[in-house]
């Protein structure tokens, strides 16, 4: 039997409307993909997945009749890991899950995507957790507090709440680089946007053209803090990289050169 090829559009929504095909369509032989990372296959038919809201919700819903809320966000947070054929783990844990008719699943490690699916959440909500301690702000020229970002998984759809909460008297955009687009808030809600950056632009860096002339004093006093907090006689760097790893020193003020 010739394999199908299920190409969606990279939104979680688009991956559950294939998934709704899947089961529509009582496929076995089937491949989900993201239209982004689509691998050219000899042997499979390609079918290209519409979106529609009503289908991702139907799906949605009766997840969420099968999981317990820990594995709903489970899920949700494995999608967001990206991780090449994690569409395909999350089907078979799907197909698992409305097999067992009164049994929530997700603590059902003798299955391998189930505890698959629970080591990769777990991976994403660190770098989440990461996110959520390690974001810097930089105060731009036009009152608006910038943090760049680079995470290993897309987790800004999971850091939103907290720095609306966090930052809720205050302007501000988190861009991931790796991803292209950003979260900004603008004293009464969040919205996803995407920016074009000048060609030259450099995340790490506080550039005068950019920044307010106050940054660069804060920068500079927040640095003389961390100076005169450490202790060198008490220094672990083993420990310290452990809990902050080298990979987001670049967007670290403290950690700059002086």
């Amino acid at each position: 039997m010739q394999e199908k090829k299920l190409i969606y559009d990279g939104t979680f929504d688009g991956f559950l409307c294939a998934v709704f095909y899947v089961f529509e369509h009582k496929l076995n032989a089937v491949c989900i993909e993201n239209e982004f990372v689509v691998q050219n296959g000899l042997f499979s038919e390609d079918i290209i997945i519409t979106t529609e809201n009503d289908k991702a919700n139907r799906v949605w819903t009766g997840l969420k009749l099968k999981l317990s809320s820990t594995g709903s966000f489970q899920l949700y947070y494995t999608f967001l890991s990206e991780q090449v054929g994690v569409e395909n783990i999350l089907l078979d844990y799907m197909r698992y899950a409305f097999t067992k008719s009164n049994k929530k699943i997700d603590k059902d490690f003798s299955h391998p995507s189930v505890l698959k699916i629970a080591q990769i959440a777990k991976m994403v909500g660190r770098e989440k957790h990461r996110m959520e301690a390690f974001v810097r702000f930089r105060l731009t020229k036009d009152d608006i507090y910038f943090a760049s970002v680079e995470p290993d998984f897309n987790v800004l759809p999971l850091i939103s709440k907290h720095f609306k909460r966090r930052y809720a008297d205050q302007k501000w955009m988190i861009y991931d680089i790796k991803r292209h687009y950003g979260l900004f808030y603008d004293l009464k809600k969040v919205e996803i946007i995407n920016m074009d950056f000048p060609k030259l632009f450099d995340f790490t860096k506080t550039d005068s053209d950019y920044f307010a002339e106050q940054e660069f004093e804060f920068q500079r006093l927040w640095k003389d803090y961390f100076k005169s907090t450490n202790i060198e006689s008490r220094k672990n760097m083993k420990l310290h990289i452990r809990h902050v790893p080298k990979r987001y020193w670049k967007y670290l003020s403290e950690k700059q050169p002086d």
